[in-house]
């Protein structure tokens, strides 16, 4: 076996200097299931009216079809170090995998809203796993110098996987059933088990973990970031503080943070290993991973809203506009490697967020009658700055903590991008309530019934309609006061680019704490 092989196992001895054939395989295999995992965070979003329709749930209980996911997820993703050194990391891949590929077929089968929830909470709890673990098998079998084409790989599945799903899924409910949203997960499973069978060595399971376990740590975390988790992601919905429910899970995420913080200071072994967060460098980059994961999911949420909601776009075509943004990554993929390993990470960094902000900008001058290809610059740009900022920072990430510290530091780099994603969907839904409404508020303080610009609406509808004067005037109320919430709308979700615009460029001078420097072993 390799010296990088060796290395996967857990050991901390220095690779060789050339990956071995099986070494990519246990990359690919690693890649893969990052993919998957990614992939199906968006997957259901085009697809959710069908399956709400299918499934009997309302627009609210809906939304817990991917909220669900995400709680999950973020929930396995701290606990995947601890997993490793207690099963091995094929162990834990293969049935993580087979897991989650189950928990697939139970969303694919299901008639009912109890059956989808549970599945999708097993899909994002096993899928949790599959994310940071593709990062420790980069970071432990390739050599120091083959790691940016690693960690290249790892970038292009991370911004690739949450862009294409839409996209997947818009295009199997239209033209197949939504249920094969799910049901591809099977083939992909079959061969992700078995390039995990071929290219990572078995490992004796470590039951005694079990006993030694950080269980304050585990609970205290599982109920900190589920219940902040829930709390953003449905916070908007009702109402943040009006609702008893958000109160009391605020207050139970403020206990589960106590008691993690309690466990760091008791524990032996903490279930996360907070103490990397001292390395300025590594603290620097979860950072601005997580101002990122907010940028990436808010303008996946409010590109499908707008040219739904305002041009009138389906699934589909609205899933192809934003397709677009993997138009870059696919250009750009047999030169990102030599990219990432010469140029300076700070500057790639820099570059990436200034082309990130600036496609948010493009976007606030949208109109009533902007469509799809308005959109076509903005989604371009998104993707040269996403892949430029999202390529050096899993590099100098990983490179900054110990090869022993892979695990650890694999699942809060990962937690951060969700928890950013989670903060970036809140966001937008908290703009598009209370900016509409003060937009709608302006709006009618000037275009009133009896204004001279609604009199003249009003009588231009009249005549152009030819019938009598009273019904006219009422029908042309009506068009008026939609056209009002139309434009009111448009105005906020062009706030919500500027708001995310603003949020990347004020990340941008933590770059300059960013260190390049070759990785520790």
């Amino acid at each position: 076996m390799s010296g990088s092989a060796a290395a996967g196992t857990g050991g901390t001895d220095a690779p060789a200097e050339s990956a071995s054939l099986v070494d990519w395989v246990a990359v690919l295999a690693g890649a893969l299931g990052a993919f998957m995992a990614t992939l199906d965070t968006s997957i259901t979003n085009t697809a959710l009216p069908q399956i709400q329709g299918e499934v009997g749930a309302s627009g609210t209980e809906g939304t817990w079809i991917g909220t669900g996911y995400l709680v999950a997820e973020v929930i396995m993703i701290p606990l995947t170090a601890w997993l490793t050194r207690m099963l091995g990391l094929r162990q834990l891949l293969i049935i993580t995998t087979c897991a989650f590929v189950l928990f697939s077929m139970l969303c694919g089968v299901s008639h009912g809203l109890a059956e989808m929830i549970i599945g999708r909470v097993g899909q994002g709890f096993f899928g949790g796993a599959l994310i940071p673990t593709a990062q420790v098998i980069i970071r432990t079998r390739l050599p120091l110098r083959q790691m940016p084409i690693g960690m290249s790989i790892f970038g292009i599945i991370v911004v690739l996987g949450p862009v294409l799903g839409p996209v997947i899924g818009g295009y199997l409910a239209e033209e197949v059933s939504w249920r094969w949203c799910f049901f591809l997960n099977l083939p992909v499973g079959i061969a992700l088990v078995t390039l995990l069978s071929l290219g990572l060595p078995a490992q004796k399971p470590d039951l005694n973990q079990l006993a030694k376990a950080d269980w304050l740590g585990i609970v205290g975390m599982a109920i900190a970031f589920g219940c902040l988790t829930v709390v953003l992601e449905e916070g908007q919905r009702e109402r943040w503080f009006e609702s008893s429910e958000i109160v009391y899970l605020c207050l139970a995420s403020l206990s589960g943070f106590a008691a993690l913080f309690i466990a760091q200071k008791t524990s032996a072994k903490p279930v996360i290993n907070l103490t990397l967060l001292r390395n300025k460098t590594f603290a620097s980059t979860s950072l601005i991973t997580l101002v990122i994961g907010a940028g990436v999911y808010g303008t996946t949420y409010v590109v499908p809203q707008f040219l739904s909601g305002i041009s009138g776009y389906n699934p589909r075509q609205a899933g192809n506009i934003m397709a677009l943004s993997a138009l870059p990554l696919m250009l750009l993929m047999p030169v990102l490697p030599r990219i990432v390993g010469r140029l300076d990470a700070r500057l790639m960094t820099a570059l990436g967020l200034a082309f990130f902000a600036a496609s948010c900008f493009v976007d606030v001058h949208l109109s009533p009658d902007s469509a799809g290809g308005d959109f076509t610059l903005s989604q371009i740009m998104r993707g040269i700055g996403q892949i430029l900022a999202v390529m050096p920072l899993n590099q100098v990430a990983m490179a900054a903590i110990g090869r022993e510290n892979a695990a650890d530091g694999a699942g809060i780099y990962s937690m951060a991008r969700n928890l950013g994603g989670s903060i970036g969907l809140a966001l937008s839904g908290l703009f598009i309530d209370v900016r509409t409404a003060v937009h709608s508020d302006t709006i009618r303080e000037s275009v009133t019934a009896n204004s001279l610009l609604g009199q003249a609406r009003l009588a231009a509808d009249g005549l152009a309609q030819g019938i009598d004067a009273a019904t006219a005037r009422l029908r042309a109320i009506s068009q008026l006061s939609q056209l009002i919430e139309k434009q009111a709308l448009v105005m906020t979700y062009n706030d919500c680019f500027w708001m995310l615009g603003i949020l990347l460029i004020a990340i941008m001078p933590i770059v300059l704490l960013l260190r390049q420097s070759a990785p520790a072993n």
